[in-house]
C-alpha cells in the first residue's frame, strides 16, 4: 500500500551540507498532498527522535538542535519531501528515517545513513 524510499545520505565533513529526499511514488497526488511527513534520527545507542515535520498545510516543526540549520519542505507535484541540512555537526550523525502519517497510520522508510566527520 505504501512504499517509502529515502535517499541522499552520505559521509560529509563538519560544516558541510546534505539534502535528504523521501518519496512515495505509488500514491496518487490527491492523497499525498493530505499527508503529514517527517524526518526522524536515530544515533547509535539512542532512541529514534523527531528532527523535522511538515503538515499538509506547510506548517513546520523542528528539534531545537537543528533550528536555523535544517529546513524541511515538500514537493507535492513530485510526491516528495526533502530535508536540507546545512552546517552539519558531528552530533547530527545517525540513521535518518522518513515517516508518513496517513489516516491515523504511520509508514516508515528503511533509513539513510548520515555520517559527519569532525
Amino acid at each position: 500500500q505504501v512504499h517509502v524510499v529515502e535517499s541522499g545520505g552520505g559521509l560529509v565533513q563538519a560544516g558541510g551540507s546534505l539534502r535528504l529526499t523521501c518519496a512515495d511514488p505509488r500514491v496518487i497526488f490527491s492523497v499525498f498532498t493530505s499527508d503529514t511527513m517527517a524526518w526522524y534520527r536515530q544515533a547509535p545507542g539512542k532512541d529514534r527522535d523527531l528532527v523535522a515535520l511538515i503538515t499538509s498545510g506547510g506548517g513546520t516543526t523542528y528539534a531545537d538542535s537543528v533550528k536555523g540549520r535544517f529546513t524541511i519542505y515538500r514537493d507535492n507535484a513530485r510526491k516528495r519531501v526533502h530535508l536540507q541540512m546545512n552546517d552539519l555537526k558531528s552530533e547530527d550523525t545517525g540513521v535518518y528515517f522518513c515517516n508518513i502519517q496517513r489516516r491515523g497510520s504511520n509508514y516508515w522508510g528503511q533509513g539513510t545513513q548520515v555520517t559527519v566527520s569532525s
